[in-house]
Parts: C-alpha cells; structure tokens; sequence
C-alpha cells in the first residue's frame, strides 16, 4: 500500500513513460501500415526482383530479435563516419529515433505478410465480377480487393499491435524512459521490487483494453455488411 501512496509524487514519472510508450506504439504503427501496403501489394504482383527483395529483407527483420535491430541502429550507426558526417546524424544519434526506425520497420516485415495473405485470400469471383463490370484495374483494387483484405487481415492486425505495444518496453534500455522505465525508475527510488512494475503493468493492460475495444468497434463496422445478409 505504501507503493501506492508515494505514487501521487511520480504521476509525472508514469505520464512521461506513458506518454513515450504511446507516441512510439502510434507512430510506428502508422508508419509501418503505410510501408507494407504497398510493398504487400508488390508481393502479390510477383515483380521479378522487387519481390524477392522485399522478401529477403522481411526474413532479415522477422529472423533476428527486434532488441537486436534496435542496438545496431543505436550503437551501430555510430562507428561509420559517413553516417555521423551526414545530415541525418541529428536524428540517428538519438535513441527515440533509432527506436522508432526500428519498430517501423520491424511492425512493416510483418505486416507484409499479414497484408499479403488477406490480399492473395480475396475470392478471384470478386475479381472476376468486378472486371465483368467495367472496373479498371485500379478501381478493383481500390473498391474489391483492399477493403476486402483489409476485413480479412483485422484480426491479425489487432494482434500485430499489441505486440508492437509489448515491444515498446525494451525503449528503456537505449534511454527513454517508457511505461517499464519509469515503473523501474520507480522501484529504484525506494528500493521497491516490484510495485512500479505492478503499476507499469496496469497501464499495460489498459492500453491493451483499449485497442481491443477500437478493433472491435471497427470490426463491427467493417462487418455490418456481412451480419446484415445473415453470414
């Protein structure tokens, strides 16, 4: 209990590691999202050496531990003097944009895959009746296929940022102080062993309930087509 009475003079502490928590987990998010569309849809098409490009670089970002990815960005970059002569350098010597390179690129090798699966699952009739109907290519893609597969891959996607979030609390270890950072900062202060992390733990769980509601809130309007004809 005492934990929870000395936590009134840290609430900045947690707002801050909320708060960074938040930004990398949105940014990330939506930068990745809008990286693996594209690549997904390039996937599809079998471009002949897009493709296994894009291939190759996704198992390279899927095969190693984002930790990893994280720390050659972080302390990496730093032993190539082209890099620190570039007019990039102010950005890439900083933790939190390491960090957030690093989650959006991880999230997007992923996400190609996810994409690519609910793409490649579209029934070829919606293909067929829409081409039987004078729809362009491009319209095809935009009016049948991407909302289709974007029904199709919502599930999956909800999972995919839950990780991403679980995968934000290794931010503290390159500096910034994120929701385990402060709950650790926390613990050191008075010696706690794992009241901070008790808190970090709940805000966790909260964040997690609130995007399960958002996903469910936009499955069920995505969907209303389909409970409407009774399926």
């Amino acid at each position: 209990m005492y934990a929870f009475q000395v936590l009134s003079d840290h609430i900045p502490l947690f707002l801050t590691g909320l708060g960074n928590t938040l930004l990398l987990l949105v940014l990330s998010a939506v930068l990745a999202f809008a990286l693996a569309l594209p690549l997904a849809l390039v996937v599809t098409r079998k471009v002949r050496v897009a493709t296994p490009l894009i291939e190759a670089v996704s198992y390279m970002f899927r095969g190693t531990p984002l930790i990893v990815q994280v720390y050659l960005l972080y302390y990496g970059l730093a032993q190539f003097a082209f890099i620190r002569g570039s007019l990039l350098w102010p950005w890439l010597r900083e933790a939190w944009t390491c960090l957030l390179i690093a989650f959006t690129l991880g999230s997007c090798a992923y996400l190609i895959q996810i994409l690519r699966g609910a793409i490649e699952a579209v029934p070829h009739g919606e293909v067929e009746a829409a081409r039987a109907i004078g729809m362009s290519p491009f319209q095809t893609l935009r009016i049948v296929v991407l909302p289709n597969a974007l029904r199709r891959s919502l599930p999956s996607l909800e999972n995919e940022t839950i990780f991403l979030l679980h995968a934000t609390a290794i931010a503290s270890l390159v500096t910034v102080i994120d929701l385990l950072g402060a709950g650790r900062n926390f613990n050191t202060i008075y010696y706690f062993t794992y009241e901070g992390f008790a808190i970090a733990g709940l805000l966790y769980l909260a964040i997690v309930g609130f995007l399960r509601l958002t996903f469910a809130l936009l499955e069920k309007k995505l969907l209303v087509h389909l409970r409407r004809a009774g399926i």
